[in-house]
């Protein structure tokens, strides 16, 4: 698969590089785990998702920092090196992308797709269990979620899996019911 960026690229090159790693210390579950605890992290805390976005500190900067958080994260060894590696190499700004694509790794090894679900309130585990259970005939394959809460849409689904995108909320049939209400007029 091509990279469409630079940043991907070395997204995939570094997530590759961990997985293989992981993969042969057995842990692969436990550094997914970690990278996951550390984008959760990145989205509560303002300051880390600057220091991580922006170049404009030193490299020198960039490790004392990231060395104080993951000293008080307590992060999974295999994880926690890594991401030292990550801000010593300068490369911090494409952790998201690299947490990113090793998950994508991940899944791919177990046999799983990923498909993100923006829905307009909380998806209750039914039904969950149900879009799950849809979404696995469709793929062939079990399929994770990775479910974003988005009231604009205002009812229903967008559901991308791999390259196909479903978009059956109520914001994108009203504006479709608004463009063709044009049309008659």
């Amino acid at each position: 698969m091509a990279s469409l960026s630079p940043t991907s690229s070395v997204a995939d090159r570094y997530a590759r590089s961990l997985h293989e790693l992981a993969a042969e210390a057995g842990k692969v579950e436990a550094v997914e785990a970690a990278l996951g605890d550390f984008e959760t992290l990145i989205s509560e805390s303002a300051e880390l998702k600057r220091l991580i976005e922006r170049p404009v500190f030193s490299a020198d900067e960039q490790a004392a920092a990231m060395d104080a958080i993951l000293a008080k994260a307590k992060m999974e060894p295999l994880a926690s090196n890594f991401m030292h590696v990550v801000a010593r190499n300068r490369r911090l700004f494409a952790l998201p992308a690299m947490i990113r694509a090793f998950r994508d790794i991940a899944a791919r090894e177990r046999g799983e797709v990923t498909a993100e679900v923006t829905s307009a309130a909380e998806l209750n585990a039914t039904q969950e269990k149900q879009l799950k259970a849809t979404l696995k005939e469709v793929a062939g394959k079990d399929v994770k979620l990775s479910v974003t809460v988005d009231p604009s849409i205002l009812g229903g689904l967008i559901v991308k899996l791999g390259s196909r995108q479903i978009d059956t909320s109520l914001k994108t049939k009203l504006s479709s019911l608004k463009l063709a209400l044009k049309e008659v007029g």
